[in-house]
């Protein structure tokens, strides 16, 4: 009897385990039919909202009944989510901010512009803007998310892409940096955050309609106009620097060539040193990047000082120079001769472009006195020019002026391997416009001087021992190029 009684319980627990088992699958089996049959009556409806459909359902059903049947509740749902938010998640709202939230109709363009040119023009007008290259980096970052090439027309403007995404667009820039960017897009106004309710970015599609939440980028859109504007603005600015810059940099030029020419005729004035310092130190300035106020000062002071220039050329102290003035132009038509007729007077000192002569009847002028051989050379510039064209491939300024070819000296010489004391004891002995003569000579036929230094040396002992001058060197240079 024990026994009996212990199968009858097992039985009897046995029984209602299969019991539940069947009551808990007809369980799923009703929920499945519940929701099978929920989205058969969803799918065929119309989505339009109708309220009245909502009261009627709403009293004549529970809530159970009509969110199995769905129509009107999932519109409804839609009508919800066609709502703007206007405030970030998690973040103060400013007046800035409603500003460009709440911006009017009447400022949106009326046709689609195209992101890279707007991000161009915004590039060009970013100071007008307040933000920086990196601030911009970020906006390209974000512009490439957008899948279209044009902003505007009746697509959402709306880019969802996570902090990851973002910061691997922008070949791994760190996530607090690129926030950091971001913050400073809102505040330019040319971003909005649409935040979702948890602060998420996605999109949620159905059918047609899709609700985005992220960086709206209609704020961008709408500035397109002003930014043209600004861009505008921007290159008209820099148009009118650029032609100020090129106005003082000729001035700047004529200054020094009215030094240099005011001390031939005129030496000993304390004005030309005065004028070569100003020239020196705008040509300084003008390797920087000058505004317009600054570019504006140094026009100021370079048009007075060519004025004073001039005043002291042109006045009766130039009258008592026409015998220089007749020298310089004897000695320009001199300079159009050919190298063979050059070649005598400037071995032996000649009147070819040493002595002054009279314009009128070419006899030497008595009572002039002769120039200091070692300040202008007994030769024309055109000519050691046109002897040494080696020397174009390592000096790209002009060279126009004596200066002009002691400055391409002076560049070359450290690269020819001549030291610093060889280069002043030349300058000492031959004078600094001889000297360079020299220089350059020796860099047309630099690969046949196997000691430059040495040899520079050797040419000085010469030149203060009065035995040299550079007048055949030049001349040697000109036969060789004729020769070839």
């Amino acid at each position: 009897m024990p026994a009996r009684r212990t199968s009858s319980k097992i039985f009897m627990i046995a029984g209602d385990a299969r019991h539940e088992e069947r009551q808990s699958s007809n369980k799923k089996e009703a929920r499945y039919r519940l929701k099978k049959r929920s989205r058969k009556a969803c799918a065929p409806r119309d989505p339009n909202f109708d309220l009245r459909t909502f009261k009627v359902m709403g009293q004549r059903a529970n809530r159970k009944s009509y969110v199995i049947r769905g129509t009107a509740f999932l519109c409804l749902r839609e009508c919800i989510m066609e709502y703007t938010p206007i405030s970030p998640f998690m973040r103060p709202i400013s007046h800035a901010h409603l500003r460009v939230v709440e911006r009017p109709e009447a400022s949106i363009p009326g046709k689609p512009v195209n992101k890279w040119e707007l991000l161009r023009e915004l590039s060009k007008a970013q100071a007008a803007f307040g933000v920086s290259e990196r601030d911009l980096t970020v906006l390209q970052g974000l512009l490439s998310f957008f899948p279209d090439d044009a902003l505007g027309g009746n697509t959402e403007m709306v880019v969802f892409p996570s902090n990851k995404a973002i910061c691997e667009r922008l070949n791994g820039m760190p996530c607090s940096t690129m926030r950091r960017h971001l913050a400073r897009l809102v505040d330019a106004g040319l971003l909005i955050r649409r935040d979702s309710p948890n602060g998420k970015r996605y999109v949620r599609k159905r059918g047609e309609d899709r609700v985005a939440f992220g960086f709206d980028l209609s704020p961008l859109y709408c500035q397109s106009e002003e930014i043209a504007r600004a861009a505008e603005a921007v290159r008209e600015a820099e148009e009118r620097v650029r032609r100020l810059r090129e106005v003082v940099s000729l001035m700047r030029r004529d200054l020094a060539a009215l030094a240099e020419f005011g001390d031939e005729i005129q030496p000993g004035l304390g004005i030309w040193d005065k004028l070569r310092d100003k020239a020196v130190l705008t040509a300084r300035a003008l390797r920087r990047k000058l505004s317009l106020e600054g570019l504006s000062v140094y026009r100021a002071d370079l048009e007075s000082l060519l004025d004073q220039a001039r005043n002291v050329i042109d006045g009766p102290e130039a009258e008592e120079m026409n015998t220089n003035d007749a020298h310089f132009e004897r000695h320009h038509h001199n300079s159009n001769k050919e190298s063979i007729d050059l070649e005598p007077a400037l071995e032996k000192g000649g009147t070819a472009a040493g002595s002054a002569l009279d314009v009128d009847t070419g006899e030497p002028v008595a009572d002039v006195e002769e120039l200091d051989t070692r300040r202008v050379p007994k030769i024309p510039l055109h000519l050691v020019i046109a002897s040494c064209p080696s020397l174009k491939t390592f000096y790209q300024g002009d060279v126009r002026h004596w200066h002009q070819l002691f400055d391409a000296a002076c560049h070359v010489r450290p690269a020819m391997g001549i030291s610093v004391s060889a280069w002043e004891e030349a300058q000492r002995c031959m004078g600094p416009e001889q000297a360079s003569i020299v220089v350059v000579a020796m860099l047309e036929r630099f690969a046949d001087i196997r000691s430059p230094g040495g040899y520079l040396r050797a040419l000085t002992s010469k030149a203060a021992a009065g035995e040299f001058s550079c007048g055949p060197m030049v001349m040697a240079l000109i036969g060789r190029r004729s020769a070839a």
